[in-house]
């Protein structure tokens, strides 16, 4: 493994598709819902796009363009000619409340936005709100032949209802956009590497999220630092990667370009969040790399026919966005004898900073710094902390998790006070607690935001969650502070039953073999899904509200 990388190697993110479009033309590039683009027409596509975009009026370079879709087809194409026209993505989840929507596209600043038409009523009730000027809707099918695009569009519209009313006037559709776009000269636009690529907004499970400037070099050092860590065993041209993550979260965004490098087959999921359909889907493809989450691998697990599916072709599978617990890992290296990768990042490092390398059983611990990476243990005072070699007590040598490398963003947009609060001296500073080993490898521990303080000890949900995972009757469970008269904060406990007849006490007798008693939950309420964010995060927040024991 190189110690360092060249962020460099590409002018800008459209220069890594040309280049790529160029060497890998006929392979297939993108598939979803039964139909696959070319490299070929992934470049003539987004370049359609591009010159539908510039001939907008009062459309620049540097102007921000906003997404808001699950994994479709349609979506590399704008984000890719989006990049080629020289203005700035802005990656909106569609699952946002009206409120969330207005204060992203307001503090964006976006001037125009490609939306799938089942959100447009949401949009709608706010668009009078945002700086929009230009709104492109598209269909889910839209992308797709005919007649299997009508008969898509129309079940979805008509036979499910999932498109509320709407009306935006002005709005031009997405086939319509390529079409003019086709008929217009695309003007190729100098980008430069420190030009904003997209601005990411944090996921705001904590007051209002904040828009990461991420640069063409961010991404492109990322692509680079992730690629050379996954891709020992790759073949140019022969790779299916699964994409079962939503293309609008940075993760799957990053992983989608380092797999695209290679000239990989990308199979985009539309919801994942349907099991069966997704492990239909699996076993359509002889797939060798596939990224997701613990929830995710968790859910597959125990979802009917996954154990069945051939993974003989499977050579790398990334876990990220949330801690991968053991019980998992363990369970899915038997049912498809491969490891999960843990791996750790942040919206704010594009997002990959730490990984384990290939093939390792699962140990705990975030992994080592990817090439280029600096990452260091700070204090409150931001002194650097000692190694620990496993003696003492390890509280000395636990603090917040700092980052520098070329994928560290430039700042927050619009917002020095918080990019002050998060750099200095060129180091990220993540939130994140955690140590480093006398192997080189970096533990988190949790976040700083999320510990709990109990009688002045501090406990993490992250090591609550794991041991009540390890319980058989436990499908999943979350972990989360809440105020006590007596002890500061107390410990409390929202688990998903996998066995029905699982009670509190048998809950408290399998935690009384595992943690001391601080740590020992005080409420334990059952509910039967857990609530998180459209990646699998826990929604902390809401757990504190959900009925107590």
């Amino acid at each position: 493994m190189p110690a360092d990388i060249n962020p460099d190697l590409f002018t800008s993110i459209p220069d890594l598709l040309e280049k790529t479009a160029t060497r890998f033309a006929d392979r297939p590039a993108i598939h979803n819902l039964g139909h696959t683009i070319s490299y070929a027409e992934l470049e003539r596509l987004t370049r359609e796009f591009a010159a539908f975009l510039q001939g907008l009026p009062g459309m620049a370079q540097g102007d921000r363009v906003a997404i808001m879709a699950p994994n479709l087809l349609q979506y590399p194409v704008a984000l890719f000619g989006i990049l080629r026209a020289g203005m700035v993505v802005v990656n909106v989840n569609p699952l946002y409340t009206p409120r969330e929507v207005a204060h992203q596209l307001q503090d964006a600043g976006a001037k125009a936005i490609v939306i799938v038409e089942n959100f447009a009523a949401v949009l709608q009730r706010v668009l009078s709100n945002t700086p929009l000027k230009h709104v492109i809707t598209t269909q889910v099918g839209d992308l797709l032949p005919w007649p299997r695009r009508s008969l898509i569009n129309f079940v979805i519209k008509k036979v499910k209802k999932m498109v509320p009313a709407w009306r935006i006037d002005g709005a031009i559709g997405f086939r319509a956009a390529l079409a003019r776009g086709a008929r217009s000269s695309f003007k190729p636009v100098q980008v430069k590497r420190e030009d904003i690529a997209f601005l990411q907004y944090t996921g705001g499970t904590t007051g209002v999220s904040k828009g990461a400037m991420l640069t063409h070099r961010n991404i492109l050092a990322n692509v680079e630092q992730t690629g050379v860590w996954i891709s020992a065993s790759f073949q140019e041209g022969r790779e299916i990667a699964i994409a079962p993550l939503p293309l609008y979260h940075i993760f799957c965004l990053t992983s989608t370009l380092s797999f695209m490098k290679w000239g990989s087959l990308i199979v985009l999921i539309t919801n994942p969040r349907d099991l069966p359909a997704l492990i239909k889907e699996l076993g359509r493809w002889k797939f060798s790399v596939m990224t997701g989450v613990n929830t995710l691998f968790n859910g597959l697990l125990n979802a009917p026919g996954f154990d069945q599916l051939d993974f003989s072709t499977l050579k790398v599978v990334v876990g990220g966005g949330a801690a991968v617990q053991k019980t998992v890992a363990e369970r899915w290296q038997q049912v498809t004898g491969r490891y999960i990768t843990e791996a750790y990042g942040l919206t704010e490092t594009s997002p990959g900073v730490c990984a384990n390398p290939l093939a390792t059983p699962w140990n705990g611990k975030i992994g080592l710094p990817i090439p280029s990476t600096e990452v260091s243990i700070r204090d409150e005072h931001f002194n650097e902390l000692p190694v620990w070699h496993g003696e003492g007590d390890l509280e000395q040598h636990t603090g917040e998790i700092c980052i520098r490398g070329p994928q560290v963003m430039k700042g927050y947009w619009n917002n020095p006070a918080e990019t002050a609060k998060v750099m200095q001296d060129g180091w990220l500073k993540t939130g994140d607690v955690g140590h480093l080993d006398g192997e080189g490898y970096f533990a988190i521990t949790d976040r700083k935001k999320d510990m709990i303080l109990v009688s002045g000890f501090n406990v993490y949900p992250n090591e609550i969650e794991s041991v009540i995972a390890m319980h058989p009757g436990v499908l999943e469970c979350g972990a989360v502070g809440i105020p006590d008269e007596k002890t500061g904060e107390a410990v409390k406990v929202v688990v998903v039953r996998k066995d029905p007849s699982l009670t509190k006490d048998d809950i408290l007798a399998h935690c009384k073999t595992q943690l001391t008693g601080y740590k020992m939950p005080r409420h334990i309420a059952f509910c039967d899904e857990l609530p998180k964010t459209p990646i699998g995060k826990i929604l902390r927040r809401d757990l504190r509200d959900m009925p107590k024991s």
